[in-house]
């Protein structure tokens, strides 16, 4: 079989459907547009209900953004497990070793799973059952 030979999978390939091309191709005339209207003879805004008050203008407005809301990249102590024993785990060493994909406001590390290693761990925020967790298995902790 050479190069010019390939042919696509049957059914795997559509033609464009070319409207208003006739009446015989079924989307000629009207071309699926309906009969008459705005939406018939021209192009109407996103979301645009025929001069009825949007949907998205009926509902009340709900709740806001708070500007001082910090998102912490969250670490968990079985992804701590794979640094080896008495290693000094910090965001840096983290972001390097693809635990988290960036340091965003800080790392904040939580008690899911079990430590198995004695670590040195410096992050932002520590839950209080990580800490305790950590100084169990004889690592430090240290707020940065």
């Amino acid at each position: 079989m050479q190069l010019n030979e390939l042919k696509p999978v049957a059914g795997s390939r559509f033609k464009r459907l070319r409207k208003g091309r006739g009446l015989s191709s079924g989307h000629g005339f009207t071309s699926g547009r309906g009969t008459k209207g705005q939406k018939a003879h021209g192009k109407t805004r996103l979301g645009f209900e025929g001069g009825q008050m949007p949907l998205y203008r009926q509902k009340p407005k709900r709740g806001f953004t708070s500007m001082d809301h910090k998102d912490f990249a969250l670490v968990s102590l079985t992804t701590l497990n794979q640094f080896e024993d008495g290693a000094e785990v910090t965001p840096e060493v983290l972001v390097a070793n693809g635990v988290i994909k960036n340091v965003k406001s800080g790392v904040k590390v939580l008690a899911t799973g079990k430590l198995e290693k004695k670590l040195t761990v410096k992050a932002n925020k520590f839950s209080a059952s990580a800490v305790k967790a950590i100084e169990a298995a004889g690592g430090t902790t240290e707020v940065i």
